[in-house]
């Protein structure tokens, strides 16, 4: 209106339309505030996204809760969704499996222990499985075993086979962190599939030698080992799936330094968006915050 009435004054329509000059101004710089908070909310999330390249918004806005404080920025999660969208960083999911399991073998299957069992601190159930890692030379095959309690990744071992002798390694890994005092196994379950690995003799052993009980899968379904395949595709989709090595001393390298930033920095919605290593170390006891999406068979959630 001021455009095509340029001898009329700018507080002339002001009063027409009923608000003040100052009203008019501060929209405008309103507008500008909202837009340079806007790119420096933008900028940081490209920053976390360095090393946490999939993370999801919904965790991205608890990792921003100390920078919104800092520069005073009031944003809820329903806008940074927005604001995500709008800049095209939204992330979307890949669904891949390949079976990495073989159960039909001569060793001894055992019972599923943790039905109906909530674990209430750490080292109380470790979950147990391996995954494929494509790399330029082919694959390779990772090891997990993982506190069912604070999410924590305590043992892991990256090898170009699935022999039972490599997946001892990430069995060793975690026993090495227990304390060694008398009975610290005592109430120890360790859950896996029933996959040769597992049972194999050298591996029941191992766990029995040091008085850690030992549960299995039953029927093939993934949700009795939910946690377990869960952190196998946060850690390839979220991380490894981004990079490309060349042969197995850079898995190992690239492996040791996902698990650090996965323990270390990535916030979990089960665990009260909080680390993982916080929660195992401090032994905190967090609120649930997601729906239990597996109660047909077996229930380990915090």
């Amino acid at each position: 209106m001021k455009d095509r009435n340029s001898k009329v004054s700018l507080g002339k329509f002001c009063q027409l339309l009923g608000i003040t000059r100052q009203s008019y101004y501060q929209h405008f710089w309103q507008q500008e505030l909202v837009c340079f908070e806007e790119e420096l909310v933008v900028q940081r999330v490209l920053e976390i996204r360095k090393n946490h390249r999939h993370i999801g918004t919904r965790k991205l806005y608890e990792l921003l809760q100390p920078f919104f404080i800092e520069h005073q920025i009031k944003m809820g999660r329903d806008a940074l969704f927005d604001l995500l969208s709008a800049n095209f960083l939204l992330v979307r999911r890949k669904k891949r499996r390949i079976s990495t399991t073989n159960s039909y073998h001569r060793f001894k299957k055992y019972p599923n222990l943790i039905r109906n069992f909530i674990p209430s601190s750490t080292n109380q159930l470790w979950v147990s499985d391996i995954t494929y890692w494509k790399t330029e030379n082919g694959f390779v095959y990772i090891s997990f075993i993982t506190d069912a309690y604070s999410r924590k990744i305590v043992g892991y071992h990256v090898s170009q086979t699935m022999e039972a002798a490599q997946t001892m390694e990430a069995l060793k890994m975690a026993i090495s962190g227990l304390n060694k005092g008398p009975d610290c196994h005592f109430q120890l379950t360790h859950h896996s599939d029933r996959g040769v690995q597992y049972c194999s003799d050298l591996y029941v052993n191992l766990l029995k030698g040091n008085n850690i009980k030992i549960s299995m899968t039953e029927n093939g379904d993934p949700l009795e080992n939910a946690i377990a395949e869960r952190i196998n595709g946060i850690i390839k989709e979220e991380y490894l799936n981004d990079y490309s090595v060349d042969n197995i001393k850079q898995a190992k390298e690239l492996l040791e330094t996902v698990v650090k930033l996965y323990n270390q920095e990535r916030p979990h919605q089960s665990i009260g968006y909080l680390t993982p290593e916080k929660v195992h170390y401090n032994n905190i006891k967090t609120e649930k915050l997601w729906k239990n999406y597996y109660r047909k068979n077996t229930i380990i959630v915090n």
